[in-house]
């Protein structure tokens, strides 16, 4: 079975018994619906405890328990740009808020990066009169960029000139 199979199957079972993720996640527990969710779409992985639980909920076999707990490839099938119009718009919104985005970390904290891999993220519901907005909070780690070789008075990490 491949893990797109398996997407497929807990999708399908998610679909016959009217399980909203809320509920799924809810079962599972452990992670922020985000990250179990995303395990369930075959990009991220479940802990041994979590993939046990999410078999039981959904009648998983011992090797698709197995398949949760696996290191996904992650990405694999994404098509870029993305279609989705949803999706479309978070890339969109990166690509015109980027190069911002980037010079004011830059600013605050130096040469580096965000992590997405030591990261958090938030979504959220915030009720608006002229329409509920979706709210997002992401929070990675800062890392910044090793200057391999630096000498002198020069920082070997996340070189910021005041």
């Amino acid at each position: 079975m491949k893990r797109s199979d398996l997407t497929e199957k807990i999708l399908d079972i998610k679909r016959e018994k009217g399980w909203k993720w809320k509920y799924i996640c809810g079962e599972i527990g452990g992670f922020s619906d985000t990250l179990i969710v995303g395990a369930l779409l075959g990009q991220m992985k479940l802990t041994k405890p979590q993939a046990m639980k999410a078999a039981e909920l959904f009648g998983l076999s011992k090797a698709e328990e197995t398949m949760l707990n696996e290191t996904p490839m992650r990405g694999e099938n994404i098509q870029m740009p993305p279609q989705d119009p949803l999706i479309y718009r978070l890339y969109e919104l990166v690509m015109i808020n980027g190069p911002a985005m980037k010079v004011l970390i830059e600013e605050e904290f130096g040469d580096g990066i965000m992590s997405a891999i030591d990261f958090d993220m938030q979504m959220e519901r915030a009720a608006n009169p002229k329409g509920d907005r979706v709210k997002l909070t992401m929070s990675g780690k800062f890392l910044p960029y090793k200057y391999y070789g630096a000498t002198g008075n020069v920082p070997e990490y996340g070189f910021k000139e005041d």
